[in-house]
């Protein structure tokens, strides 16, 4: 009997841990108690070859482009904790904190301030590099988007149809694309997907990597050609 109960404890310790996988514990931000991504839901996207040698030329040049944000952006963000301005450990957290009435649901962090004032000049000046990019922004492990582009990060108006298309900043974006962009840790990673807006995207994504530790990611969405 001690051994079968035993098990059972086990077996449900287990299974809490599974439930709670991405359960964080922290003190609120402005009376605000953070939160965390939970699974990816299930979205329409395939997986695109994974070989250099397979992407075409458009595709290429996305990865050049996306290969150079990241290298921009790590730099940034890694010269925020070489500066005091923010703690590696807060960083890596992903804590995030609602932000109150937004639909769909935005979170601020410890560090998108920093994102808006620092990593959108970056992300912007990808943008005008080649007029095919729909966008260009940084991600965090669970789908999470500090800071999206300018074009999308447009005043919220209260009406949600407008907002969806106008306002996709601080958002976290887990369908399985964003999700698998941000935990991707190999060079790239190329999806074909629908965006939540109906236009069907590709979505180049490269890892960023932090004092050597996988932090998240950058996505580029263009129309294939």
């Amino acid at each position: 009997m001690r051994l079968l109960l035993r098990r059972s404890f086990i077996a449900a310790a287990i299974g809490s841990l599974l439930l709670t996988a991405f359960a964080v514990q922290a003190q609120p931000r402005g009376g605000v108690k953070p939160t965390v991504s939970g699974a990816p839901v299930a979205a329409t996207a395939g997986v695109a070859p994974q070989s250099e040698d397979e992407l075409n030329e458009q595709d290429k040049r996305m990865l050049g482009l996306a290969r150079e944000a990241a290298s921009k952006i790590s730099m940034v963000m890694e010269r925020w904790v070489r500066t005091g301005r923010i703690s590696q450990k807060k960083l890596f957290a992903y804590l995030y904190y609602p932000i109150p009435k937004t639909e769909p649901q935005k979170f601020h962090t410890d560090y998108d301030t920093l994102s808006d004032q620092e990593v959108q000049p970056v992300e912007e000046q990808i943008l005008t590099k080649d007029p095919s990019v729909a966008f260009c922004i940084l991600i965090d492990r669970n789908g999470y988007v500090p800071t999206h582009n300018l074009k999308f990060a447009k005043p919220l108006t209260g009406h949600i149809q407008i907002d969806l298309v106008n306002n996709r900043t601080k958002r976290i974006f887990n369908d399985r694309t964003g999700f698998r962009a941000g935990r991707n840790q190999n060079p790239f990673l190329l999806q074909v997907y629908s965006r939540d807006t109906g236009e069907m995207m590709k979505d180049m994504s490269v890892p960023i990597v932090l004092f050597g530790k996988h932090w998240g990611g950058i996505r580029m969405g263009y129309a294939p050609k």
